[in-house]
């Protein structure tokens, strides 16, 4: 099969042994094009405009395009995992969504994960639902302004995270876009998270690439670089490509060693994109 998929660095979980800054430039150094990160900054919503202009620099000045972003989700290393969902915090989320827009804008980021966030014990689950589905249809609503997709992800882990199937997070999907809601929202499918899940990859591909925007691998068990555990990501990903889907692979995994090294399973004839002009990056083919 021709390889055409296109890779792309999360510099939130590769390259941390550098200054987040300096991390855009080691993934052009070692060959690619393109990165993706989480929200920059865990602990704010909205940070100053200079943290902003210096991490919009970097990006650029790096020479690679940002293909993905999250939306603001709290602290991920620590108890957060999203927090659109949580009354408590939904402010947070609604303040940082014309930063993290307007950041796309300038870069041209297609794609921009948005976290549902934990389970909370003082609210009934309906109504954090509910907040979910308003706070999604606000980020979509602004992400469709620049032309670019909303992603919704199954997560796996300890965290009373509440998506944790494909159908979990389509379900989701379903009821922002239903009665007239916005359209451009997308599965990340994460092959790392629903396998530890146990959801029947397969059955995932087969039946979902077509609502697939973007996809996420690291090898499970363990979260490392694909060939440390038991998925055939290979196998997977040319499965996906077969089934249809032509946009960006995010290496969203812990090396086991140095970043750099851990690309050895990854050709450098294949590191790099094919294309990274803004019309790819929402990009993609149904089956």
């Amino acid at each position: 099969m021709t390889h055409s998929l296109r890779y792309a660095v999360n510099c939130s979980l590769l390259f941390t042994e550098l200054p987040l800054l300096d991390r855009p430039a080691a993934a052009k150094a070692a060959g690619f094009d393109a990165v993706e990160f989480w929200w920059p900054w865990p602990l704010q919503p909205v940070p100053p405009d200079a943290e902003v202009r210096s991490f919009v620099d970097a990006v650029r000045n790096a020479g690679v395009t940002l293909v993905g972003l999250n939306f603001f989700a709290g602290d991920l290393t620590g108890a957060d995992a999203g927090v659109l969902s949580i009354p408590s915090r939904s402010q947070e989320f609604r303040d940082n969504v014309d930063v993290t827009v307007g950041i796309g804008a300038e870069l041209q980021v297609g794609a921009f994960n948005a976290l549902y966030g934990n389970r909370v014990d003082a609210v009934p689950a309906e109504r954090q639902d509910e907040l979910a589905v308003e706070n999604l249809a606000l980020a979509a609503q602004a992400a469709g302004r620049i032309g670019a997709q909303v992603l919704v992800e199954a997560v796996s882990g300890p965290k009373p995270y509440p998506l944790r199937t494909a159908a979990d997070a389509l379900a989701v999907i379903d009821r922002v876009s239903a009665d007239g809601g916005p359209e451009n929202l997308s599965f990340l499918c994460d092959l790392f998270h629903l396998a530890t899940n146990g959801d029947d990859l397969d059955r995932v591909i087969s039946a979902c690439t077509s609502r697939i925007g973007h996809v996420q691998i690291a090898d499970a068990p363990g979260r490392n670089e694909p060939g440390t555990g038991s998925l055939d990501l290979e196998g997977l990903l040319q499965r996906l490509q077969s089934n249809g889907y032509a946009g960006w692979v995010g290496l969203e995994y812990k090396p086991t060693g140095a970043s750099a090294d851990s690309f050895a399973w990854l050709p450098p004839d294949r590191r790099r994109a094919i294309s990274t002009t803004s019309t790819d990056h929402t990009e993609k083919s149904t089956p």
